[in-house]
C-alpha cells in the first residue's frame, strides 16, 4: 500500500471531497494541500524556521520562482496552510494591471483586507479580527481592575497605548477604530460598517459616516503602509501571530506599460527594504513569478537595486538548492513526479469511493502513468505544464466513471481528448490542434 493511501485513509470526508471537487473543475484546492504536497518536504524545515521567526515578531521576505505548472499557487496556498495552523492570518493577492497594480499600495492595501483570512474565518475576516481585538483589550482592562463603569475609558487608554507606534506613521488608523467602536456601542451599524470598510482600504465611503469617524479622504500610497503596521498590530493582540500576504503572478508586470512598470518594481523594492527594516514584526511576505520575470530584461534586471536584493545562485544541481535563501526554486514536474501525484489523488479518491477497489484496480500505477505521459505529449511534450489538466482528466473523466459505472473501463471505453476551450492561454500556445490520443 502506498504512504499515501496510509495518509489519505485518515482524512475526514468533507476535506477530501473539497480536494476532489476543486480538482474535478481544474482548480487548485483552497484546502487540504497537505495531502497532495509531493516533493516539498525540502522546503519544509526552512519554511517552518521562518514562520517561527516572524511568530516571535521577526518578518520575512520570499520570492517563489517557478515556470507555469510548476505549482506556485500550489505551493503557497500550502504554505498558507502551515500558517494558519500557527494562527496567522493569511491573504493571497493577484497582481494585475487594472485590479491589482503594485504599484497603488493603498489598492493592494485593500485587496489584502479583503482577501484576509484565518483558520475561524474566510475572507473578509478583517471584522472578525477587529471585533477580537476590542474584546481582548476589554479582557486586558478588566484583569487589571478597571469596573463596568470605567471600561470604556480603560480600553480606550489600551488603544492608544497599543497604537501608539502605528500612530506615529498614520493616526487616522486609530481614529477610525474608536469611530467604529463608537458607532458600535450607538447601535448604528450602518455607520460602523462604513468606518470599517474606510479601515480596510474602501473608497467612497459616505462623507457622513467619515466625519463621525473624525477621518477624511482615501487612503493613499503612503497611509497603506501605516494601516498594514496597524493591522499587523491589532492581529497580534488578538491572537494572530503572524500575517502571510502572498503576492501571486508578480511576472504580469512585465507586461504593463514602462513607466507603470518602474513604478512597480520601485514599489517591489520598497516593501521588501521595508520588511527588512522591521517596520513590520509578524509580515511574512511571498510573491511568485516566472523565471523571466525575475532574469529577464522586462522584470526584476530593470531595477538593479531590486536585482541586486534578489540576487540568489541557481547555477549549481537543484538538489542542492538552499531553501533559506530570498529566492527559492519549484523545479517542475516531471512524468515520474506526475504519475506519482496521480496516485496518490487516485487513493485520496479511492478511499472515498462507492467502488473503492474497482478505482484502484482499473486506475492502476501504469494507467496513470500513461495518462500522465497523454495529457504531457496533448500540451506539446511538456509535462511540466500538464498537473492541472492531468488531474482534471483524471478525476472528472477516468475516476469519476470508474466508480459509477460498473462495465466502464478507461483503456477500452475513454479516449483522451483535449479541446481548446479547456486550456488557459498559457496551455493553449503550447498546443496547436485538438489532439486525440488512445491509451
Amino acid at each position: 500500500m502506498h504512504v499515501s493511501a496510509i495518509r489519505s485513509s485518515q482524512v475526514s470526508a468533507a476535506r477530501r471531497r473539497a480536494v476532489i471537487d476543486a480538482l474535478r473543475r481544474g482548480a487548485v484546492p483552497d484546502s487540504g494541500l497537505d495531502l497532495l504536497a509531493t516533493g516539498l518536504d525540502r522546503f519544509e524545515a526552512a519554511l517552518d524556521a521562518e514562520l517561527d521567526a516572524v511568530a516571535s515578531g521577526g518578518s520575512v521576505f520570499k520570492a517563489v520562482r517557478g515556470e507555469y505548472g510548476s505549482g506556485k499557487t500550489f505551493f503557497t496556498r500550502w504554505l498558507g496552510e502551515r500558517a494558519k495552523r500557527r494562527n496567522f492570518a493569511v491573504a493571497e493577492i493577484q497582481v494585475s494591471e487594472t485590479e491589482t497594480p503594485l504599484h497603488r499600495l493603498e489598492t493592494v492595501y485593500r485587496r489584502l483586507t479583503e482577501r484576509l483570512a484565518t483558520a475561524s474565518f474566510p475572507p473578509s475576516a478583517l471584522r472578525p479580527v477587529v471585533d477580537a481585538w476590542f474584546y481582548a483589550l476589554e479582557e486586558d482592562a478588566l484583569a487589571a481592575g478597571a469596573s463596568e463603569d470605567d471600561l470604556p475609558a480603560e480600553v480606550d487608554k489600551l488603544l492608544t497605548a497599543r497604537l501608539a507606534e502605528v500612530s506615529r506613521h498614520a493616526p487616522s488608523f486609530a481614529t477610525a477604530l474608536r469611530g467604529y467602536r463608537n458607532a458600535l456601542t450607538t447601535g448604528d451599524e450602518a455607520t460602523a460598517s462604513a468606518v470599517l470598510a474606510w479601515l480596510g482600504g474602501q473608497p467612497h465611503v459616505a462623507a457622513a459616516a467619515r466625519r463621525s469617524a473624525g477621518v477624511r479622504g482615501d487612503l493613499d500610497h503612503f497611509g497603506a503602509l501605516g494601516f498594514l503596521q496597524g493591522l499587523l498590530t491589532v492581529l497580534r493582540d488578538s491572537g494572530h501571530p503572524g500575517l502571510l500576504v502572498v503576492l501571486d503572478e508578480v511576472e504580469t508586470l512585465q507586461r504593463v506599460r514602462s513607466d507603470a512598470r518602474d513604478k512597480a518594481l520601485n514599489a517591489l523594492r520598497q516593501l521588501i527594504d521595508e520588511v527588512h527594516s522591521g517596520r513590520f514584526p509578524g509580515l511574512y511576505l511571498l510573491i511568485t513569478g516566472t523565471p523571466a520575470f525575475y532574469d529577464g530584461r522586462q522584470g526584476v534586471q530593470r531595477l538593479a537595486p531590486l536585482a541586486q536584493r534578489l540576487a540568489t545562485d541557481f547555477t549549481t544541481d537543484p538538489r542542492f538548492d538552499n531553501p533559506r535563501a530570498v529566492q527559492v526554486r519549484l523545479p517542475g514536474f516531471t512524468l515520474e513526479s506526475l504519475t506519482g501525484l496521480g496516485g496518490t489523488i487516485r487513493d485520496l479518491y479511492a478511499d472515498g469511493a462507492d467502488a473503492p477497489d474497482r478505482v484502484r484496480e482499473l486506475a492502476d500505477d501504469a494507467y496513470v502513468a500513461d495518462l500522465a505521459r497523454a495529457v504531457g505529449g496533448a500540451l506539446g511534450g511538456k509535462v511540466g505544464v500538464a498537473p492541472r489538466l492531468f488531474l482534471k482528466k483524471l478525476v472528472g473523466d477516468v475516476l469519476d466513471r470508474i466508480d459509477q459505472f460498473p462495465d466502464f473501463d478507461p483503456r477500452v471505453h475513454y479516449t483522451l481528448t483535449v479541446s481548446d476551450s479547456e486550456l488557459t492561454e498559457v496551455e493553449r500556445n503550447l498546443t496547436a490542434d485538438d489532439v486525440d490520443l488512445d491509451l
